[in-house]
């Protein structure tokens, strides 16, 4: 298995083994790494990996994509040491809702948000590589919410790197918040940015942009722009399809979307296999993505603060991948389709590109009110409390079953544990949910917060000062 970076446009580009995508996590022309091609399971390849356990269908799935860089006896031990710890036995347990409609609880993870199962396994497969490699690196991300706090659980205490995680100051949860700054380890570093998270994510690029700094710091990347993770999130959606009848009938899905990187982990699966009827995507207020799709045009729009923080994104980095796609993998037309993005605000017209996005997602908005009313609605129907997110996912999933008479079902993404957002929860139900003990702990703990402004030399300043094992200053960033 070879990657490729979506911006090299030579007629014959550069490839890169898993190990180089695990540790560089985004490549140096500022793309994003996707496999050279994909081996499709079929209807048998698929009928085989029923009924395994959730770490033994990780480390089967994984071992599609690290090519020589483990084993499979070297990816079970390591899957199951990253799910022993979740606090349910399926670890993504599937809870139905009605006759068609299903949740998918991906929030029983150490940090109850979904991001933890991708990141438990790639923080052990980074440690795994780097203790190989005698190797030190310095992580940098953005987060809208909860990649940081699952990153920083993943990562804390590690001797071979040291952590960064970007966070728009006051744009997310008292919980999400917590998650971060409690943490008190010597390696890891939660810094508030004065901005938006698009802006934390801008900071996050031109960091890897300067060679200087990235080669220096040995940079490297946890959240979704690294493929790792993303090829750890189609896990999840091949346990709940094969859960429910795959190959023998269709699902499909509703994903609660702002980076794109979860639900593009949705299309891998699909790619693979698995016969996903409908891959619907659901966006809060922020909803370049929902626009692309009604209209064929993606233009960026200032950030408006929802109840769903972590969907607070106007550019989502993960839609790379597919352009890359629906440009047929030319590296150089998605370099200046995206140039033009940055400088206008605007992607260039491609209708032939559009409407085959079009055949790939649905798309549907869900504003506050929505977002409140559908979290009361399923509170009052089936006394299930779900998060602002997962509210997106099921609104944007029962708008796409409207009418329809069909009985595939239909797998809607919980994607965080509803005590994370108490104060929305008791907004849509008049109820509080109860704060777990893993939660409830956060409250009596000690903040580490560093607020930066939203200037990238102020962070490269930062990052430089405080990580470990760096190499001699080559120079101000």
């Amino acid at each position: 298995m070879r990657y490729l970076s979506t911006r090299d446009g030579r007629a014959d580009p550069a490839t890169h083994t898993f190990e180089d995508v695990l540790l560089a996590g985004l490549a140096e022309d500022g793309g994003l790494y996707v496999p050279q091609g994909l081996a499709a399971l079929d209807g048998a390849g698929l009928r085989a990996l029923a009924g395994l356990s959730y770490a033994e269908l990780a480390a089967r799935v994984m071992a599609l994509f690290t090519g020589e860089a483990f084993d499979i006896a070297e990816l079970r031990r390591l899957s199951e040491t990253a799910y022993g710890n979740f606090r349910h036995a399926a670890v993504a347990p599937l809870v139905q809702l009605d006759d068609r409609l299903w949740l998918l609880e991906l929030f029983h993870g150490p940090t109850l948000a979904f991001k933890d199962l991708a990141l438990q396994l790639v923080g052990l497969m980074f440690d795994a590589v780097l203790a190989r490699q005698g190797e030190h690196v310095t992580i940098v991300g953005a987060t809208s919410g909860d990649t940081g706090s699952a990153a920083l659980a993943a990562c804390r205490d590690k001797a071979a790197l040291d952590i960064f995680m970007l966070y728009p100051e006051g744009r997310i949860s008292e919980v999400q918040r917590r998650q971060m700054t409690t943490v008190d380890a010597a390696n890891a570093y939660a810094l508030a940015i004065d901005g938006t998270f698009d802006d934390c994510q801008d900071i996050v690029k031109a960091l890897f942009a300067d060679r200087r700094l990235r080669r220096e710091l040995k940079l490297s990347a946890v959240n979704s722009i690294n493929f790792a993770r993303v090829a750890a999130q189609i896990v999840y959606y091949l346990a709940a399809g094969l859960a429910l009848g795959a190959p023998a009938r269709p699902v499909s899905f509703s994903v609660p979307t702002g980076n794109f990187g979860n639900v593009y982990a949705g299309h891998l699966a699909r790619a693979l296999g698995l016969p996903i009827e409908r891959l619907v995507l659901g966006t809060n207020t922020n909803d370049i993505l929902a626009r692309y799709l009604e209209t064929g045009a993606m233009t960026i729009a200032p950030v408006v603060p929802s109840l769903s923080p972590s969907m607070d994104i106007q550019v989502a980095s993960n839609f790379e991948r597919l352009l890359f796609e629906l440009k047929d993998r030319n590296g150089g037309a998605v370099a200046a389709a995206l140039q033009a993005f940055r400088q206008t605000g605007a992607l260039p017209a491609d209708e032939q590109s559009w409407r085959r996005a079009r055949g790939m997602f649905a798309g549907h908005r869900v504003d506050d009110r929505m977002t409140l009313d559908t979290m009361a609605d399923t509170y009052r129907r089936s006394g299930v409390f779900i998060d602002p997110h997962t509210a997106v996912a099921v609104a944007a999933a029962r708008i796409e079953m409207a009418g329809d008479s069909g009985a595939t079902p239909m797998v809607a993404f919980a994607t965080a544990h509803p005590a994370k957002f108490p104060d929305a929860v008791e907004r849509a139900t008049g109820i509080r949910p109860a704060l777990p003990p893993a939660l409830a702990l956060l409250i009596d703990k000690r903040e580490r917060i560093t607020l930066l402004p939203n200037d990238v030399g102020a962070v490269a300043r930062f990052v430089r000062a405080h990580a470990r094992r760096t190499q001699p200053n080559l120079g101000a960033a």
